[in-house]
C-alpha cells in the first residue's frame, strides 16, 4: 500500500522529487530524476536511511555480485507514526535467483480500516492470531542481515520497518538500501513505460508474479523488476551504481 502526498491537484511532489508511488517525476511526465535526487525523499526519514543510500552508492562490488533482500510491507495506514504493519513479505535474491522467502501476517494491535481491507484483503480476523511486530522484527532482521535491502518505494517500506524497530527498542541495521523506483527512473526511458509503478514495471519485464497489495507477492514482483533493471544496466556496460553517477 503506497500513498503520495502532493502539493496540489497537479500531483507534483514537494520539492520536485520523484513521486514515491512510481508515478511521473513531473506532472507533465517530464524527464526522470537522477538517482541521488530521487533519494532525497529518504532524507526525511531517520538518518540511517540516508546514510544507507550513500553506502550503496559507494559499494565497489559489481551489481552482478550483490545479493539482495527485497521487502514489502502492508500497513493499517500511510504514516509510520500513525499506522502499524499488518504483513511483511521478503525474498532473498542470490546470484540473480530467489533462494529463500519470508512472509508473515502481523497483529497491528488495532482495527484495520475498512478502506485498507478493501485494498489489501487483509482483515481483522486474519491478523487476530498473528504474532505482534515485536516477535516478527527479530526474525525479519535476521533474514535480511548482510544483504542489500531493497524495496519499491523504499521510503515507505523501510520507513515503517525502521519506525517499528525504534518502537520495539531494536537497532536499525547499518545496511545499504536500494529503491527500485529510483533505479527504474535511472534505467528506463520515458517512452518505454508511462510510469514507474510496480505493476507497470512488472508487466513491462514480463514478471511471473504481479503485485496485488499483499506483501510476499509484491516482494516477488519487485525481485523480478530488480533483475530486469540490473540486466538493462549490464547491457549498457554499467557495473556499479557509482559508474552511473549515483553517488
Amino acid at each position: 500500500m503506497k500513498r503520495v502526498i502532493t502539493d496540489d491537484a497537479t500531483g507534483a511532489v514537494p520539492g520536485g522529487l520523484a513521486r514515491p508511488d512510481g508515478g511521473p517525476a513531473q506532472p507533465d511526465g517530464g524527464p526522470a530524476q537522477p538517482l541521488d535526487a530521487a533519494y532525497q525523499q529518504l532524507a526525511r526519514l531517520p538518518q540511517p536511511l540516508d546514510a544507507a543510500y550513500q553506502q550503496l552508492a559507494r559499494l565497489p562490488q559489481p551489481l552482478a555480485e550483490l545479493d539482495f533482500v527485497i521487502v514489502d510491507v502492508e500497513t493499517t495506514g500511510w504514516l509510520p507514526e500513525e499506522a502499524m504493519i499488518t504483513e511483511i513479505g521478503a525474498v532473498r535474491v542470490i546470484g540473480g535467483r530467489v533462494q529463500a522467502q519470508f512472509g508473515t501476517l502481523v497483529n497491528p494491535g488495532s482495527a484495520i480500516p475498512a478502506d485498507v481491507t478493501a485494498l489489501t484483503g487483509i482483515t481483522d480476523a486474519m491478523v487476530g492470531q498473528a504474532p505482534p511486530i515485536s516477535a516478527v522484527l527479530p526474525r525479519f532482521l535476521a533474514f535480511a542481515r548482510g544483504y542489500v535491502l531493497t524495496a519499491h518505494n523504499a521510503a515507505f517500506d523501510i520507513g515503517f520497518l525502521s519506525a517499528a524497530c525504534g518502537a520495539c527498542g531494536l537497532p536499525w541495521p547499518a545496511c545499504p538500501v536500494l529503491d527500485t523506483v529510483a533505479l527504474a527512473r535511472l534505467v528506463l526511458g520515458a517512452t518505454e513505460v508511462p510510469d514507474c509503478k510496480l505493476r507497470t514495471l512488472a508487466t513491462f519485464f514480463g514478471a511471473a508474479t504481479l503485485p496485488c497489495h499483499r506483501a510476499l507477492p509484491d516482494a516477488l514482483a519487485t525481485a523480478e523488476v530488480l533483475q530486469g533493471l540490473l540486466r538493462r544496466l549490464a547491457v549498457a556496460g554499467v557495473r556499479t551504481l557509482a559508474e552511473q553517477g549515483a553517488g
